[in-house]
């Protein structure tokens, strides 16, 4: 009896080269880790000790969201995949084994697997040159018997009215899948007579191809693996290293790196154009409030500061730079940034009132400390929820609301203390511009 979570869905009913088992985990067996989730461990050895490893099964451990998003965004179900191109399926599976070696021995890269290419059972027949030569029967004539017993052959046309059906002859299915009577089919020698095959060709189930995939117009094998307890960049450094100095490809035979790295690389890229745009925009914006340069530098100050903040609390809680901890630093910026113009604002009316700097700086910064304050505290609060959430969703909130309460952390510590001393030793004497 096959358990309930090795039951296969019903998308394996129909014709498919792979198939995938869902692994349901049944309540009544629950060990939870205090959270009421099950534990990884624990499904992972129920798995492995449920589930039988017939030979010509590849396995892999992932959630069914996550896998059809890899599938749909990248073309691969796994988060690291290695493509190897080339036009020699045997180079191009041999350098693939040697790739897969390298990425079992990184740390952090599991459930590492080559893509199947072999392995589907096929019937080959070869003609036996020397044996034809001395029978007399030409490659002609073995393989015109092969393809009229396996394959059929138009014997006739069977009329019903306006319609035609053709006769067609060949072995019965059994006959076919029996290599013992496909060894005694006869073939017609020049004499008139006639030899079993097996006389004249070498019979036998050979694994053959099983799928062959391309991309961009080349064959392509993919070598895939899933991240655990590190981040995706990491690993992929380590592997890329380690490939380039222990595998030596075949000629014609490269590399491309996709997956969810594909993904990180492509936000980076976009990131790297965004952030700086933003920040000048930030900049350009507190110029016009202020009027001044000096005093929009020393209110962006709170920037840099409050990243550090971010950077900090990521580094204790173990978590990895991702797109979503990107996308918390810019909004930490804008509310850092929103906190110190509060500030300078203050300062600049205590200014315009006859006070000097040094006191307006002061003042300043005592009368600003409660709007300073619930405003980082209101938005703090509202990302603990997300920060220590562990439903669905949470390994996207979590850095988000992670980099947010960290650089509010430092940026209110900024803007409170550090802010103001900067205004009183650097700040435009000057008032605000209007």
């Amino acid at each position: 009896m096959i358990p309930r979570w090795c039951r296969h869905p019903d998308e394996s009913r129909h014709p498919a080269i792979n198939s995938t088992a869902r692994v349901t985990l049944d309540p009544d067996f629950r060990q939870n880790d205090g959270r009421g989730h099950e534990s990884g461990w624990i499904a992972r050895g129920r798995a492995a000790r449920a589930c039988h490893r017939p030979s010509g099964n590849a396995y892999e451990i992932t959630q069914p969201i996550q896998m059809r998003f890899n599938e749909l965004i990248a073309g691969v179900r796994g988060d690291i995949a290695v493509k190897v191109f080339g036009d020699d399926f045997g180079g191009m599976n041999a350098a693939a084994d040697r790739i897969a070696e390298v990425l079992r021995t990184t740390r952090g890269a599991v459930d590492v697997r080559v893509e199947q290419t072999e392995g589907l059972p096929m019937l080959d027949i070869r003609p036996n040159r020397m044996a034809m030569s001395r029978i007399g029967v030409t490659a002609g004539d073995v393989q015109d018997t092969v393809a009229a017993a396996i394959g059929g052959r138009e014997a006739g046309m069977i009329f019903e009215g306006d319609r035609r059906f053709p006769v067609v002859i060949r072995l019965a299915e059994a006959s076919r899948s029996d290599l013992t009577q496909v060894a005694q089919i006869p073939v017609p020698t020049s004499a008139g007579g006639f030899v079993p095959l097996s006389t004249v060709a070498d019979i036998a189930v050979v694994d053959g191809p099983n799928q062959i995939s391309r991309e961009n117009g080349k064959r392509r094998v993919v070598v895939q693996a899933n991240v655990r307890d590190r981040d995706v960049v990491g690993v992929v450094a380590d592997a890329r290293a380690a490939i380039d100095t222990q595998v030596t490809m075949p000629p014609g035979t490269y590399v491309e790196w996709g997956g969810q790295f594909e993904n990180l690389a492509s936000a980076r890229d976009r990131l790297m154009l965004v952030v700086p745009v933003c920040f000048a925009v930030i900049m350009l914006l507190l110029y016009g409030a202020l009027g001044s340069i000096r005093d929009a530098a020393i209110v962006f100050t709170g920037v840099p500061l409050a990243l550090v903040g971010g950077v900090l609390v990521l580094v204790v809680r173990g978590m990895p730079f991702s797109v979503s901890a990107a996308v918390g630093f810019i909004a930490l910026s804008g509310i850092a940034v929103l906190n110190g113009l509060v500030m300078v604002s203050s300062i600049h009316d205590l200014m315009a009132g006859g006070m000097d700097r040094i006191r307006a700086a002061h003042d300043g910064a005592l009368a600003r400390l409660r709007p300073v304050a619930m405003t980082a505290l209101v938005a703090s609060l509202g990302f603990v929820p997300m920060a220590l959430g562990h439903g669905a969703g949470a390994e996207v909130q979590k850095p988000l609301a992670t980099v947010v309460i960290g650089g509010l952390i430092s940026a209110t510590l900024l803007t409170l203390f550090v802010l103001p001393t900067l205004y009183a030793r650097f700040g435009n004497g000057g008032h605000r511009r209007m």
